[in-house]
């Protein structure tokens, strides 16, 4: 019998629906032990108290039984269940819509998002080869899903839901680094991004564009501000020693009040090293005396309206080409503005150039705007000789740095290269003994109009460079263990635990003794992948600790952060941090687990 129970301690059975809900004293209680008379049983099993509490017993826990019995409540009870899973059905499509327009970069419906839109979007698309989804778009007279309130609700659901895994994410990484950069677009508009890059549970090295936020300015204070505010999604202490990096794509970020922006996130975190990012271009430094200095600030921004100007006609390319017997490059897509090559090539063709510009001038074949541009260019080139002529010098000791930047001897570059930049400083008065008397050259200040000599100004910019460059390679001491592969040095082993105090030295040097005596172990994210998977990891957790930041982009990658910068140009602003986000992390949303269900709950409650 299914209603009878035991206790072990009592040697007795017992009724369990009357022990729930109360019944005759034997069979709750005291319990029965006579099994030789089973009439007992049976006149319990049908007394009226046991009958009632078996019912009881049903239906605990459902609704009321006439309402069971109810037949047209049965009915609406059924209709409800249809309707929520049709429109669960409907919001799943809805969501694949919204993600495969994100992912490929596609508008959602263009311009004109009424309900007479000639342009009704990929909703009407689906609707064509999905019989469901085209009987709904016909027939509601509701939540059809096409407006523009219920698209972008959906948006907003679906950056949360992708934002959650991501700190999910990063709550289970030991470590992370950021990249942070302000991206100005072709709206004018100066938003900072950050990106996340961290190690993910499959051992694999990744970047996680995380959000845009608006900047009041491009000051030093607004962009700090705006960086941690995004970071305080890790409050805890704990969850603060895990950043150990930072990078940023621009040479603002090092200079400014109370340090820079880098000083300030140390600050509040402890560990976040400023590290170089390999996919950064080393233009950066050439732009820290570009910000430093009004005029020649000026001069990179008339440089790089050169190949500009040829490359937007194919009459002005042949008028060059008509005396010189090469094109100028094209600018590159910089935040710099900025070209080794064209400064080569304006300084070398300089005479060329200007005899181009003035047949431009002179002609009739050419448009007004065209021969208003062609006559700033002569004034252009006739006032810059010595800047030119300067950074002629300067630039290739800056295009062989980053050249060599990813070789093991990073700090014997950097001070190469520092002590190539003192020699230019200390042969300035040479190199403008080649260039005409042009002793004056106005430096613009807050408040101010200083002259100073052209010397004067060319040291200032070496001085910037070489401060700069000692600055941003000033951590890199403990990468010098890189070219050790058959023994390590005790001091850059206490360089290294310097660097990252989370490691215990006693047992990294045990460790390190273990690894370095066995040939085969080489390659740092070989060695990575087979500590995980083979199990390894607590046995060498030292060296797993050291492995995990020790991983960086490699120039060759196509980083997160220059694909952000690219569709930054082509997303409308509305719904931009998520319509990025839906184009940068496809692959994210595609690989976590029931994405649009959980959008779904998400949107509805």
């Amino acid at each position: 019998k299914k209603w009878l129970c035991g206790s072990a301690s009592r040697t007795s059975l017992f009724c369990f629906p009357c022990l729930l809900f109360g019944g005759e004293l034997s069979w709750t209680q005291m319990g029965v032990n006579d099994l030789k008379h089973p009439s007992k049983k049976k006149k319990h099993e049908s007394c009226k108290c046991h009958l009632n509490n078996s019912i009881k017993l049903a239906i605990f826990g459902s609704v009321n039984i006439a309402t069971q019995l109810d037949e047209s409540y049965q009915v609406g009870i059924r209709k409800h269940d249809e309707e929520v899973d049709k429109i669960r059905f409907i919001l799943s499509k809805l969501i694949d819509c919204v993600h495969f327009c994100g992912a490929f970069e596609l508008a959602l419906r263009g311009h004109d998002e009424t309900e007479s839109s000639l342009n009704p979007g990929r909703v009407d698309l689906v609707s064509s080869i999905d019989s469901g989804m085209e009987k709904h778009v016909k027939s509601a007279t509701v939540f059809k899903g096409t407006s523009k309130t219920i698209q972008n609700d959906l948006l907003d659901c679906m950056l949360d839901m992708t934002r959650d895994f991501i700190i999910q994410q990063l709550r289970n990484t030991e470590y992370m680094a950021i990249q942070a950069d302000n991206t100005t677009d072709v709206s004018t508009k100066c938003p900072s991004v950050l990106v996340y890059r961290y190690i993910d549970g499959k051992a694999k090295i990744v970047e996680r564009f995380y959000g845009f936020t608006q900047l009041k300015d491009s000051c030093t204070e607004s962009i700090a501000t705006a960086l941690l505010d995004q970071l305080i999604v890790f409050p805890e202490h704990c969850e603060k020693q895990k950043l150990i990096a930072q990078s940023y794509d621009g040479a603002n970020v090092m200079h400014g009040e109370s340090g820079g922006i880098q000083r300030k996130v140390r600050d509040r975190y402890t560990n976040a090293h400023y590290v170089r990012c390999y996919a950064h271009q080393l233009n950066l430094i050439t732009e820290q005396a570009v910000s430093k200095i009004t005029q020649v600030r000026i001069f990179f921004c008339d440089l790089s309206g050169f190949p500009a100007f040829f490359s937007r006609s194919p009459k002005r390319t042949q008028a060059l080409e008509a005396i010189m017997a090469r094109r100028l490059p094209r600018g590159a897509a910089t935040c710099w503005n900025f070209n080794i090559q064209t400064i080569n090539i304006i300084y070398e063709y300089r005479e060329d150039l200007l005899e181009c510009f003035k047949t431009i001038e002179c002609s009739t074949a050419f448009e007004s705007t065209t021969i208003c541009e062609a006559r700033g260019f002569i004034r252009t080139l006739e006032d810059i000789p010595f800047l030119s002529f300067f950074f002629y010098n300067i630039m290739p000791h800056v295009d062989v740095l980053y050249s060599q930047l990813q070789k093991l001897y990073v700090e014997r570059i950097t001070t190469k290269f520092v002590s190539n930049i003192n020699k230019v400083r200390e042969s300035i008065e040479d190199l403008g003994s080649k260039l005409p008397d042009e002793s004056e050259f106005p430096i613009q200040h807050e408040h101010r109009t200083e002259i100073k000599t052209l010397n004067q100004v060319a040291r200032e910019v070496c001085d910037i460079i070489i401060a700069h460059a000692k600055e941003r390679f000033a951590f890199t001491k403990h990468l010098v263990s890189a070219k050790h592969n058959q023994c390590f040095l005790l001091q850059t082993l206490t360089n290294t635990v310097q660097a990252y105090p989370m490691l215990n030295k006693e047992r990294l040097h045990t460790e390190l003794s273990v690894i370095y005596g066995k040939p085969e172990f080489r390659g740092a994210r070989a060695l990575f992948r087979l500590f995980l998977e083979n199990n390894l990891q607590d046995m060498f957790s030292e060296i797993v600790k050291l492995l995990r930041p020790m991983t960086t982009v490699e120039s060759r990658c196509f980083s997160t952060l220059k694909r952000i910068k690219t569709l930054r140009n082509t997303i409308n602003q509305d719904q931009l941090n998520t319509l990025t986000m839906l184009s940068i992390e496809k692959q994210l949303i595609q690989e976590t687990p029931d994405f649009n269900k959980r959008t779904i709950e998400k949107f509805l409650f």
